[in-house]
């Protein structure tokens, strides 16, 4: 039997709107897969080039706009 500990690491935590927003939008302009997540008041998205890190650098208020974002972004390469 399962102890509550192993449960509750293997189970998927539910992203935020927000998130999935980024994610779609990324997907549909870039067709990339991106990792995002939350750090405080800062949206943390993980490129896999520098390219791509870049040009979504560039469109940092049109990806505020279009997915409602009110914090801040951080683009990092991974």
């Amino acid at each position: 039997m399962d102890s509550l500990r192993d449960i509750m690491a293997h189970r998927e935590k539910p992203e935020s709107p927000e998130l999935v927003a980024i994610k779609r939008y990324v997907d549909e302009h870039f067709h990339t897969p991106i990792q995002v997540a939350v750090n405080g008041n800062t949206i943390i998205i993980t490129a896999p080039s520098a390219a791509l890190a870049n040009t979504l650098r560039l469109q940092t208020n049109k990806i505020k706009t279009e997915c409602r974002i009110e914090k801040r972004l951080m683009f990092r390469i991974g």
